[in-house]
């Protein structure tokens, strides 16, 4: 029986030991990962991890935490429970992120969308404006009344150049067109989305974009006989009809890069901002409603990102006042469009 005790006892060390060996990675999530776009989009990047590294690490997250002060004892607590990277997934958690990773040197942490950085602290993003201009080229095409909406969320540089992109996108196919904007100053809040898209509709658009995290706006759209693009993730299920396409974010490669790079102590602070070119943002597949003439225009978008032959910011380009922004033959440069924040001519706030 002594042996039977010793051998159980060397088998919970050894358990204990590869439990101690495994790198912690913890998540700071927006929304519920069950919210079917931004936050799912990012579990689905955090399971990647977990099926890429198998025993070599270990994912926690924390889900539905505020962009406020309320997010750094959160944060800290994720480093105190032995986490060695941090992904904070959201632009609100900038600041947050830049305090907590001062006090835990030896942590290494990684913001999304955001621009602050430090030698523990990576940025990335995704270039969501390439998708934006495949989904106006749709909406511009598409549309009887000219008049697209695009329902938003806090006016932070990613929403207004998602704007931007889509308005500009739908001028190319229909130089009449105008966007109708609305701000709800949340990213994810199904009965605040679905009022603002009846506002939209209210005000005679007849496409409507979100850049928000529910598909709730799609089910209003559906229910109207209307038209709608996904958010982060396919949303096709919650409204067949209505749903054209979406724009997916696709996180799990960068994920597991920045994890494997943890395991082998090669970790740098860097920024990286990806798009269709490297498969971070990809658009999911067209609704039979979109005609082959469309679909083929906007299929030309997207190989023009990925091979550097489109750029829907490239001047002339005006802003809402009729102000000259990028003249003609110019193009914004990367470090323009992260920090942008007017919107151009044919943006009209709705609310």
């Amino acid at each position: 029986m002594k042996g039977v005790g010793a051998a159980a006892t060397l088998s919970m060390i050894a358990q204990m030991a590869k439990a101690e060996g495994k790198v912690k990675v913890g998540f700071i999530f927006l929304g519920p990962i069950g919210d079917y776009g931004w936050t799912w989009a990012h579990n689905k990047g955090r399971e990647a991890i977990d099926a890429a590294l198998g025993d070599k690490v270990e994912t926690v997250y924390v889900e539905n935490v505020a962009e406020d002060a309320s997010a750094i004892p959160l944060i800290r607590d994720l480093a105190n429970q032995g986490c060695k990277l941090i992904f904070t997934c959201s632009y609100g958690y900038m600041d947050q992120t830049i305090q907590v990773a001062s006090e835990f040197p030896d942590v290494k942490f990684e913001h999304c969308t955001g621009f602050k950085r430090a030698d523990n602290v990576s940025t990335y993003n995704s270039k969501f404006h390439e998708g934006r201009a495949v989904l106006g080229t749709i909406a511009g095409k598409m549309s009887k009344s000219g008049v697209l909406g695009y329902l938003g969320s806090y006016k932070v540089p990613e929403v207004v150049l998602g704007v931007n992109a889509f308005c500009l996108a739908a001028q190319k196919q229909n130089p009449d067109a105008k966007v109708k904007l609305v701000m709800i100053d949340s990213w994810f809040d199904p009965p605040k989305e679905a009022a603002a898209t009846d506002t939209l509709i209210n005000l005679g658009c007849d496409v409507v974009t979100t850049h928000t995290d529910s598909p709730a706006a799609l089910q209003i759209l559906e229910q109207k006989g209307l038209y709608g693009f996904g958010q982060g993730a396919d949303m096709s299920s919650f409204a067949p009809n209505a749903h054209l396409t979406a724009i997916e974010d696709i996180w799990g490669p960068y994920y597991v890069q920045r994890a494997q790079a943890i395991v082998d102590s090669t970790w740098k602070s860097e920024d990286t901002w990806d798009g269709m070119k490297e498969g971070t943002v990809v658009i999911s597949p067209y609704n039979k409603a979109v005609p082959a003439d469309v679909a083929a225009l906007a299929d030309a978008v997207q190989a023009g990102w990925k091979d550097g032959t489109y750029d829907i910011f490239k001047g002339p380009i005006y802003d809402q006042d009729g102000n000259l922004k990028v003249k003609e033959g110019e193009t914004m440069t990367l470090a323009d469009l992260a920090v942008i924040d007017w919107f151009v001519k044919g943006v009209e706030s709705a609310a």
